[in-house]
């Protein structure tokens, strides 16, 4: 049960939970937003998105085995706990439930077409584990875009259905404050994800993925990770600056638990060169990402 349990990341599960019940019970509730979902259905739409994610891991871990025990031994759970007969089975289970109720929930809310978001996002889990993760940059983006997706799926599926003439405006503001919310996901998590390639080098050479730091060396790869750590940083400066500046337990809690970091992130990561110090840098980006998406239930003060 462990085995599986860490096959699937629950932590990480977890965390999308968290994310998009914040949204739910405190974002769209606390700022008047007019929503479709019931709780059911909105709990049927968080399991959609968890199970994606979970398939995600799966067929990933499935396609890494020979990378994974070179890169991280002690963490490879395909064999080790899981048989990949087994896993492949929840792999199908996961991806064609999520994708099933997904075209439920499309047809609930009135916006069938809806349904193709979940098509895709299945067909690109697939489609990263067996291809993109080969072409440098293109595996990082891709995963990126799915993290992305945690904060701005409830806005998609909860609230632009709700959408009228009296509360177009209110609505609005709300779906594209949930996108500001994932293109800082997207960010920090392409981080992430270029810090994970160094880390994970010299399994990525031995299975032939072309990652940034095999191209490129770990120097550069280091210069451009910091030089795509400034958008983060320089959107957050201008965000507290332009939108919460007034509020100083806002203020305090970005400077502290997103922006903080990330500076000491970019400090770190020009003198980085052992795997130790990548994995520490990218516990440091999770703890940022983390800290900045459950911000969003705080918004109301």
């Amino acid at each position: 049960m462990k085995s599986f349990l860490n096959l699937i990341r629950w932590k990480n599960l977890l965390f999308i939970v968290i994310t998009q019940l914040l949204v739910k019970f405190l974002f769209f509730e606390n700022m008047g937003a007019e929503t479709v979902l019931s709780s059911i259905e909105y709990a049927l739409l968080i399991f959609v998105n968890i199970g994606l994610a979970a398939a995600g891991y799966i067929i990933n871990d499935l396609n890494d085995v020979k990378a994974d025990s070179i890169n991280k031994p002690h963490k490879s759970y395909i064999d080790q706990g899981v048989p990949e007969k087994a896993a492949f089975r929840w792999f199908l289970i996961f991806n064609i439930s999520a994708v099933s109720i997904g075209f439920y929930l499309a047809n609930i809310i009135g916006y069938p077409s809806f349904a193709a978001l979940f098509i895709m996002c299945s067909a690109l889990l697939y489609v990263y584990s067996t291809y993109l993760k080969f072409v440098p940059l293109a595996g990082n983006i891709a995963v990126s875009l799915m993290v992305g997706g945690v904060a701005i799926l409830p806005g998609i599926f909860d609230l632009l259905p709700a959408i009228t003439l009296q509360n177009q405006e209110l609505q609005a503001s709300l779906f594209f404050t949930l996108l500001d919310y994932a293109i800082f996901a997207f960010l920090i998590n392409l981080l992430r994800e270029m810090v994970k390639d160094q880390e994970d080098i010299k399994g990525d050479y031995n299975v032939g993925i072309n990652s940034l730091p095999i191209l490129l060396g770990r120097c550069r790869t280091n210069k451009i990770i910091f030089a795509f750590t400034i958008l983060p940083i320089a959107t957050l400066v201008y965000y507290i600056y332009n939108y919460i500046f007034d509020n100083t337990y806002l203020v305090l809690y970005s400077l502290i638990f997103i922006l903080g970091p990330l500076l000491y992130f970019a400090i770190r990561i020009m003198d980085a060169e052992k795997k130790k110090e990548y994995s520490q840098l990218s516990i440091i980006l999770k703890i940022v990402l983390f800290f900045g998406l459950i911000s969003i239930g705080f918004l109301e003060f």
